[in-house]
């Protein structure tokens, strides 16, 4: 196969496969539900109308699967997809989360190499994590690092994922 088809075939996979990413996907949000602001407080709303998580998770354990994707973000994820992923079906994958407003993943899968989320954690300490974890990432200044399958993203995309990651989530919540 000569280099042209090769770029060819590559392109064409990539383009069909955010194709297929867009039609699996749930219907948007409006543009206001997608900020870590307005996701925050959905979070903080929990306390006055508490909510169950119909995931295999405990809701403390969803609480503390959050908060460690926002702390690596900030001090680096234990383990990342190959390079070749992340500088081509990771991105494709986020560019159309992003346009689309939604996100669809494995809602009970772990961050790749994080620490397992404790069963025995208090609900509330891993709520307190969580928020911590997002006003420490609103604050931060520094560097951030690599997500695990996106790659490289900007603060401003990077708070996008991670709205788009809580509200993913979201979709298995039922009033307590």
């Amino acid at each position: 196969m000569n280099r042209r088809r090769l770029l060819l075939a590559a392109v064409a996979g990539t383009v069909g496969a955010g194709a297929g990413i867009w039609q699996t996907l749930g219907p948007a949000l409006p543009k206001a539900e997608l900020t870590l602001a307005a996701v925050r407080e959905r979070l903080l709303a929990t306390r006055s109308q508490p909510v169950a998580y119909a995931g295999s998770w405990s809701l403390s354990q969803l609480w503390q699967h959050l908060a460690q994707s926002v702390e690596f973000s900030m001090l680096g994820f234990p383990e990342l997809k190959p390079a070749w992923f992340r500088s081509s079906v990771g991105p494709t994958a986020f560019s159309v989360f992003s346009a689309r407003g939604a996100m669809k993943h494995g809602l009970d899968e772990a961050i790749p190499g994080a620490p397992a989320l404790n069963a025995e954690q208090a609900e509330q300490a891993a709520f307190e994590r969580l928020i911590t974890a997002l006003d420490d990432f609103a604050a931060w200044q520094g560097e951030l690092q690599p997500h695990f399958a996106y790659g490289a993203l900007s603060k401003d995309d990077y708070a996008l994922a991670h709205a788009l990651h809580v509200l993913d989530h979201w979709r298995l919540m039922r009033p307590a």
